[in-house]
């Protein structure tokens, strides 16, 4: 199903390019949201893929390019009339694979650099916790609590299409490292601070 809310970066720059794309499939093609999800899907692994052989510029370009196609099939499922439940569910499955591949990617990549290793794997796997944690965090407290984050540093800070949108310019910068210490203090920032409004929730953020 077409999602609630958009990042920031969603709003500003993925839907630009979402949106046309999503109109133009739904004229001329006959590809289905489902498709769609799997494509981003393919297009965030052979990002992480990309990362791990060194090709850092390629992996941040493909995974931005990820972020936006995982717009069009929300997008396209509107405009088809083919929103569904299963699509919602299988969309958010295949994001949590393509973001795990990307993350273990720069994770690898950053291995070959001369920064120690067992810092690298630390903040590797922070950052891979974290970025599952703040797509769960979210999911449960909507289901368990009623609670949306839709604004403020809870809402915005750490999803995923500011992820990908940071992934992009630290590949293109070539800095892996220093990239996966960002992730994984904003992702479990994010969570730590959801994890408090969930604590003092009495209506919605």
């Amino acid at each position: 199903m077409p999602k609630k809310w958009d990042g920031i970066v969603s709003q500003h720059i993925n839907r630009k390019f979402s949106r046309p794309i999503a109109k133009f499939l739904a004229e001329h093609t006959r590809i289905t949201p489902n498709q769609m999800s799997f494509l981003s899907f393919l297009v965030g692994l052979i990002s992480g893929i990309c990362f791990s052989i060194g090709q850092a510029i390629a992996g941040g370009i493909l995974a931005q390019t990820c972020s936006i196609l995982d717009g069009v099939d929300g997008d396209l499922a509107v405009l088809t009339g083919k929103t569904s439940r299963f699509g919602g569910f299988f969309d958010s499955l295949l994001d949590r694979y393509a973001d795990s591949a990307i993350i273990l990617g720069l994770t690898l990549n950053a291995l070959n650099s001369n920064y120690d290793s067992s810092l690298v794997l630390t903040f590797g796997l922070a950052a891979l916790f974290g970025s599952l944690m703040v797509s769960y965090s979210r999911a449960r407290a909507e289901a368990g609590l009623g609670l949306v984050y839709k604004s403020g540093f809870s809402g915005y800070a750490a999803n995923r299409d500011v992820r990908l949108f940071l992934i992009m310019i630290g590949g293109i910068l070539n800095q892996p490292f220093i990239l996966l210490i960002i992730l994984a203090v904003l992702t479990n920032l994010t969570v730590v601070k959801r994890i408090f409004d969930a604590k003092t929730f009495k209506g919605e953020i």
